[in-house]
Formats: C-alpha cells, structure tokens, sequence
C-alpha cells in the first residue's frame, strides 16, 4: 500500500470515498471479498470505479487489428469499464449503477453504493482523455475531483510497497502515465492497495469520520 496527501480538503457536506478496482481482479476470488465489504459498511459513501480489465485487452487487440484510431478506442474502452460495471453488478445485485453525478450523489444519499458508467465520457472529436495514456486509473482520479471526494483507493491485484513512489508505479505500468498528474494538487487522500488490503480498507473506512 502506497499514500500521497494532498493539499487540505475543502469543507465537504459527507465524505465520500472513490474506490477503483482494477480489472485485473475481475478473475480473483477476492473480487467477491471487495465487493461485499464495500456493500456492507459503504453504503452512502463509496463510489466504486471498474477498471476495463480483459474487456479493455480486447479493445487493444480489435485496434491493433483494424487499426482504427485512439478516439474509437477510447469510447469502446468506456464501455469496456461499462461491462464491468454490469459484472460487479450482477454479483451484487444491490450496487446501483451511475453514469451521472446527480445519480451517484442520489445514490449516496439513499444510503447505497453507487458504481460508476463512465458512458457520458464518449466523444465524438478527441480529447485529452482519449488515449491510452488515460485509462480508468485517471479515470478515477478525474472523478475524485469532480466530486471533491475525500480519499481515492485505487485496487490493483499486484503487490504493492507502502514506499512505493506514484511516479515510480506509473513507469512500471502499474498504474496509467497520467495518473501522477492527474492526482499531484488533488485535494483528497490517494492510496493504492494490493488485492489482499480488504480488511485495511475496511479499518479506514469504519474509521473514517462521518459528517
């Protein structure tokens, strides 16, 4: 587990908590074991963000294949993220689904856990997002901002020192090249864990105040 902090956060009405899941986890068992945990003690504070995992991988490959552009790739990525939403979903049947902040923060305040469906980030002309440089990682981070979340927890399925540098992290391509900045003047707590951190996840969590 690694952890940069920011700048202070601002004053904020709940704490939210943004929880990526890489999709190197969508063929582990402790999968199952995030999912539950988060279920059973994040109800109206966790926001989780799918990774695009092995739906991504196709994306890569079908690109490599026909050689279409990165703007494409970037929108077939979104729904790539979008079916592991659906997977996460259909082991938890009680994750509600988010494409909007409205609906994310209507979940949150229903007492649920919202996961994110990034769709509304498809684009018709490119953009700074649209390329692989920005994968789900930033992804989550843009998010945190957007919602001045408290505290982002980004889950990968290697193992991963507490001394380990972000910069050093995204040179080895554990986490995307854009990350770093992305989260560098964030004004939330950023740590990154390994698969096997749930019960750490889960003392932050019960630990963290609730305003």
């Amino acid at each position: 587990m690694t952890e940069q902090t920011g700048t202070q956060p601002e004053a904020r009405t709940t704490v939210m908590w943004v929880v990526k899941i890489g999709g190197s986890l969508s063929h582990e068992p402790t999968l199952r074991h995030w999912l539950a945990e988060l279920c059973e003690i994040g109800g109206g504070r966790v926001v989780i963000v799918p990774g695009g995992g092995d739906f991504a991988d196709k994306v890569r490959q079908y690109q490599n294949e026909w050689r279409f552009d990165d703007l494409a790739a970037h929108n077939m990525s979104l729904l790539a993220m979008t079916q592991y939403a659906l997977l996460m979903k259909g082991v938890f049947p009680e994750l509600v689904l988010a494409s909007s902040e409205a609906k994310i923060r209507r979940t949150l305040r229903d007492g649920h856990v919202a996961v994110w469906v990034p769709t509304a980030l498809m684009r018709d002309t490119p953009d700074a997002m649209s390329n692989w440089d920005t994968t789900s990682d930033s992804l989550a981070a843009w998010l945190s901002t957007m919602l001045n979340a408290e505290r982002l927890i980004v889950v990968k399925s290697c193992p991963i020192a507490a001394d380990d540098a972000l910069e050093t992290l995204a040179a080895t391509g554990v986490v995307d090249r854009r990350f770093v900045d992305y989260v560098k003047d964030a004004n939330y707590v950023v740590e990154l864990f390994d698969k096997n951190s749930v019960a750490l996840m889960r003392d932050r969590l019960l630990n963290s105040p609730v305003t």
